[in-house]
């Protein structure tokens, strides 16, 4: 009979949190289903339990309860890229893996024949954990023989009557001897544990049944027609050892590769690089698309002298980004020069899963560096003085040359553009309004405000009427819009202490 080992990392999106704020593992922690006083709490650790939260309340309830709360959102993408990155740190131990696809956290592993590579099955089963250990993921390993036993026994890490690795002195590995075993320590795990409908385990605690055992001396089909197929099928023919799955390992991908055949003897290291790009370009996009990062690419150079000459690049850190792994292909190859042309190359890549930011940033790749314009903007202020680099802020003005006001820039930004039903009018602002020559009485040709060449005023919207200013000076402006013949479109307006036109800005 094949060995079945079971990894449960109990509250993985928990962990997965507690992994990106590290600060957080000594005060009350929480994950949240949003980040909002409305939001329920999912998960949580020790220290909130000990402040009296659990799931399932709000999270303002639970601030009331622990003002020192630290939540956080856990996406299920987040989930699932930690999902993938952990049955790829498994890997290394057993090549067949099954997540659980509805409980995240939950793994399934072959654990057969692998004695004989770590001298017995408990101390593959001590590796495993000391591994994961090492990743800060608390979890617990389990070797015997079934699905469910294996399973039911990791969801409450130890049980009476199993043997407990000491290796290390950390707790949390539990090997079976034989299948008896297993069963037993099985039927002793309390049903609350193994994450039942909540309904349904208070039903069955209402009736006694509070342990696998208990389930088991009911009766199957008073069982189903009492509370369906889900507590018949999935619970109690599972336990029971009637419903037997085979181990459905994830389907391992075949490494990336990229060929080109050149059909010239190339020589020349820069032309060389230029016709790997497009190869490269692909290879990556291929990953993106799988939401896998290159963490290390592997090229068979084809001579044309025969031979093949092959060169390992490994990468300071998984990425998508084309143009450092061309650098370090360049400097292998100028530091071992070609000794003869080549004719063919293969690319070949090993991967990891990738990060959110780094999908983002291969599908949205800016072009534009803002470090450089940082440091353009740094000779600018230097050049012309620290008010030459600046940018509008709205202020709370009544006139509307004081509803902005020019703030220094500090640091350059990618810009954040809003998307719109349609295509909105800008009104552009001079810093101080222009003077206009006095309006003639009867414009036989039309009203010229920016002279002949712009033709005359067509058509004016307005008045639109600002006055105010009592406590410095009274203010009374009628604005208005003037439309030349060539379709300029000016804001304009009359003071009516001045007695005169003034053009306040254009719009575009």
């Amino acid at each position: 009979m094949d060995r079945m080992a079971c990894i449960d990392l109990p509250s993985f999106p928990l962990q997965l949190l507690l992994l990106r704020q590290p600060g957080w593992s000594d005060v009350p922690a929480a994950v949240v289903e949003h980040d909002r006083p409305q939001g329920r709490i999912l998960w949580l650790n020790r220290h909130a339990r000990r402040r009296r939260i659990r799931p399932g309340m709000r999270y303002a309830t639970a601030l009331a309860l622990a003002e020192d709360l630290r939540a956080g959102e856990v996406s299920a993408e987040e989930i699932e890229r930690g999902v993938a990155r952990t049955a790829d740190r498994l890997s290394r131990f057993s090549p067949r893996i099954e997540p659980a696809p509805d409980e995240p956290g939950v793994f399934w592993l072959d654990a057969s024949g692998l004695e004989r590579l770590y001298g017995s099955v408990q101390a593959w089963a001590e590796a495993v954990h000391h591994d994961l250990d090492a990743a800060d993921l608390r979890a617990t390993v389990v070797v015997g023989w079934s699905r469910f036993g294996s399973y039911a026994v990791a969801k409450v890490g130890a049980v009476p009557g199993a043997r407990k690795g000491t290796a290390h002195g950390r707790p949390g590995v539990v090997v079976f001897d034989d299948v008896a075993e297993e069963r037993q320590a099985a039927q002793r795990v309390p049903l609350a544990a193994l994450g039942i409908a909540p309904s349904l385990r208070d039903a069955l605690e209402r009736l006694g049944i509070q342990t696998v055992a208990g389930l088991l001396r009911l009766p199957a089909q008073g069982l189903r027609e009492r509370f369906g197929d889900q507590a018949h099928h999935r619970l109690h023919r599972l336990a029971a050892g009637e419903l037997w799955a085979p181990l459905q390992p994830r389907a391992l991908p075949e490494p990336p590769r990229g060929r080109i055949e050149l059909g010239y003897p190339e020589t020349d290291l820069t032309r060389l690089l230029f016709q790997l790009k497009p190869t490269l370009d692909a290879l990556l996009r291929t990953l993106a698309e799988h939401r896998r990062a290159l963490a290390e690419l592997q090229l068979d150079l084809q001579l044309d002298r025969g031979g093949v000459r092959s060169e390992r690049i490994r990468l300071a850190a998984p990425g998508l980004a084309p143009r450092p792994i061309l650098n370090l292909v360049y400097l292998r190859l100028e530091g071992f020069p070609l000794t003869a042309g080549v004719v063919a190359v293969e690319l070949s890549a090993r991967t990891v899963a990738a990060s959110r930011e780094q999908l983002q940033l291969f599908h949205h790749q800016q072009r534009r560096d803002l470090e450089a314009a940082d440091q353009a903007l740094a000779r600018m202020r230097a050049e012309f003085g620290e008010q030459s680099v600046v940018y509008a802020r709205l202020e709370d003005g009544h006139l509307p040359e004081a509803a902005f006001s020019w703030q220094p820039v500090s640091q350059a930004r990618y810009p954040q553009p809003r998307e719109t039903a349609e295509r909105l009018l800008v009104r552009r602002v001079f810093t101080r309004p222009i003077r206009l020559p006095p309006r003639p009485r009867r414009e036989p040709d039309g009203w010229l405000l920016l002279g002949a060449g712009h033709g005359h005023v067509v058509e004016t919207l307005g008045p639109y009427v600002v006055s105010g200013g009592w406590w410095m000076r009274r203010v009374r402006r009628d604005y208005y819009f003037a439309q030349t013949r060539d379709g300029e479109l000016l804001w304009i307006y009359f003071d009516k202490r001045r007695q005169r036109w003034y053009l306040h800005g254009r719009v575009e």
